[in-house]
């Protein structure tokens, strides 16, 4: 009985060390993903007004500009997964590259090559155990964010876009990477980047009642257009990472009040079998006190008579 007391006290010792990090793990992605927040607020209406302005020039005019023109026959894509460098986040990294994967089977069902760029380790430790191909990884930065870091990744993607397929360019620019709706709920969804859905935009134009100003382009639309590319991508993607960035806290916050939880109920569990355990002792002694006294007086009336 003793040996087993002692395990269970081994063991809610260890249990109750492991609690003391996750509950620590939670409160730092809770104070995490209120900047997070925060960031993500400030950086959606600049890209939201610069998608706007992407649409306005794409429309009022007749250029033909990797923005906006879409190929005849596009044979080739390149989908940006954003992932996170570290773990400990639930089913967030799952979630983002099961997406990945849906929307690379249904590019290759269309009959284009998709060539994968991916940013954060777990996203390319995924891939690299599988022995598929990827075209460029970032990492080192996926829990805090910037925008020189967005300029970095968007750069190839930029260069891909622009040059010829036949010279390893591609036709469209999609994105993966997890929306944060809230505090509770997160959602892997893919969006294409390259060529801009002119008539998806200007139908949410619409339907929020706005209506896209006309403008004079000066020196011409193309130009505007070359222009408006780095800042369209780099503010999508900036955008996207700091959604990505905010739903992982969030994910691990969630991940970590769960384990916290989990770790109180084992140590409640643990703390009844070792009080089981030792009432089961003391209950032993006490029989084999008893039992000896009962013996003893046994064996002094036998000598007596």
């Amino acid at each position: 009985m003793g040996a087993q007391l002692r395990v269970y006290k081994r063991r809610i010792r260890s249990v109750t060390a492991t609690k003391k990090i996750t509950k620590a793990m939670e409160m730092i992605a809770a104070s995490r993903v209120v900047k997070a927040q925060r960031k993500v607020a400030a950086s959606t209406p600049y890209a939201q007004e610069l998608t706007r302005a992407v649409t306005a020039v794409g429309t009022g005019s007749n250029t033909k500009h990797p923005l906006t023109t879409e190929a005849e026959n596009p044979t080739r894509a390149a989908v940006l997964l954003l992932t996170s460098d570290r773990g400990l986040a639930g089913a967030f990294n799952s979630n983002a590259i099961k997406a990945a994967e849906q929307l690379t089977e249904r590019l290759e069902r269309e009959g284009k090559r998709v060539d994968t760029y991916i940013v954060g380790r777990r996203g390319v430790a995924h891939y690299n155990f599988r022995e598929r191909t990827i075209a460029e990884t970032f990492t080192g930065f996926t829990d805090e964010p910037s925008y020189a870091d967005a300029k970095k990744i968007a750069a190839p993607l930029i260069e891909a876009i622009t040059d010829e397929t036949a010279d390893g360019g591609v036709d469209e620019l999609h994105i993966v990477y997890t929306e944060f709706v809230s505090m509770m709920t997160q959602t892997a969804v893919d969006s294409r980047l390259l060529p801009l859905r002119l008539d998806e935009v200007a139908r949410e134009s619409h339907a929020k009642g706005e209506i896209l100003p006309l403008y004079d382009f000066e020196p011409s639309a193309e130009d505007v257009l070359d222009a408006l590319l780095p800042r369209y991508v780099e503010s999508r993607i900036y955008n996207a990472l700091l959604q990505s960035a905010a739903s992982k806290h969030a994910a691990t916050r969630r991940a970590m009040k769960s384990a916290t939880d989990n770790a109180g109920e084992l140590i409640n569990t643990l703390s009844r079998l070792a009080n089981a355990a030792r009432q089961a002792e003391i209950t032993q002694e006490i029989s084999e006190i008893v039992g000896g006294a009962s013996a003893l007086a046994d064996a002094t009336a036998g000598s007596d008579n």
